[in-house]
């Protein structure tokens, strides 16, 4: 069981980590009783700064998943969704650095580094005209100027490139470089782009795990949104779980809060992500994996095809 507990700068636990963290404990403590029984090891892994950081990847290179046979985790959304659906990410830091000066007494010395960052800004908007529509290229300027009456000098700002696949953002974040490069050129700016962390790859639910977590949230009442309603998207927000799900089976459902029509990263979401609500997705987001574990242990077949490490069929 995955535990994530990072918030969000300026909007707290808007995408509902506080539950994350409590229904994998609880997930975990849930079959303890019985575990020797089913022959289940159950262990909680902490994994920080999935909101940027690849928490979970590191680890996952430093082989702490090595001998998991299966990984869990219920991300909160709005409605209850099944299957996870994420997009493939790439994270950059974009820093652009020009020359201070007056600027009404002697504007043609400077270098502005903001006017830098707006021309980048300005030709990612005309690039999304030219992308698929599948893919999303989305960002903030994090530093920009100290001062209305001195140039900025140093900009800094971080931005994402997502993707259907982990094999595509590498293209798709060449010509978004390009944009920030045009910016630089334009102005007379230096530029340099750092990646934030490792690319988070798509996810790969394991569909025999999948169907099993849906017959047990569907007997302890829990009611699925329909697949790819508006309501039902936040299965699409990425995640470093889908490295995780490359290499080992996994599933990453998202329990309703009932926040509608507050959604994920919104103030009003993380209102709800401490009320009633969140507390019954919290209970479900346990019990669901827990009876999900014991299924999977009481299903020879499944469980010596997990024992095996048998590669799992891609989503459809």
């Amino acid at each position: 069981m995955c535990a994530e507990y990072d918030a969000l700068p300026g909007l707290g636990h808007a995408c509902g980590h506080d539950v994350i963290a409590a229904s994998a404990v609880g997930a975990a403590a849930g079959p303890a009783p019985v575990a020797d029984e089913l022959g289940l090891r159950v262990t909680v892994f902490g994994t920080p700064a999935e909101e940027g950081g690849g928490g979970r990847i590191h680890p996952l290179e430093r082989g702490v998943f090595d001998g998991v046979h299966l990984a869990m985790m219920c991300h909160p959304g709005p409605v209850d969704v099944a299957e996870a659906d994420p997009f493939a990410v790439a994270h950059c830091a974009v820093d652009h650095r020009g020359r201070a000066a007056h600027a009404a007494a002697h504007p043609e010395q400077g270098r502005n580094a903001a006017d830098a960052f707006t021309v980048a800004q300005v030709a990612i908007g005309l690039l999304r005209r030219q992308l698929p529509s599948g893919v999303r290229v989305h960002g903030v300027m994090t530093s920009g100027g100290e001062a209305p009456n001195a140039i900025p000098e140093h900009t800094r700002g971080r931005r994402y490139a997502r993707t259907g696949t982990l094999g595509e953002p590498a293209e798709l974040q060449q010509r978004v470089e390009r944009c920030f490069a045009a910016g630089a050129h334009a102005t007379g700016c230096a530029l340099s782009i750092e990646q934030e962390s490792p690319p988070y790859a798509e996810f790969r639910n394991d569909h025999a795990l999948l169907a099993a977590y849906r017959r047990n949230a569907g007997a302890l009442g829990r009611m699925f949104a329909e697949p790819g309603g508006p309501a039902a998207r936040m299965n699409r927000a990425s995640t470093d779980m889908g490295n995780v799900s490359q290499t080992v089976p996994a599933i990453h459902p998202c329990p309703g809060i009932g926040s509608l029509p507050a959604v994920d990263h919104q103030k009003e979401f993380a209102a709800h992500a401490a009320g009633p609500a969140a507390d019954r997705a919290v209970l479900g987001g346990a019990t669901a994996p827990a009876l999900t574990a014991a299924d999977a242990a009481a299903d020879t077949a499944q469980w010596e095809r997990l024992l095996a490490g048998r590669d799992t069929p891609a989503r459809g």
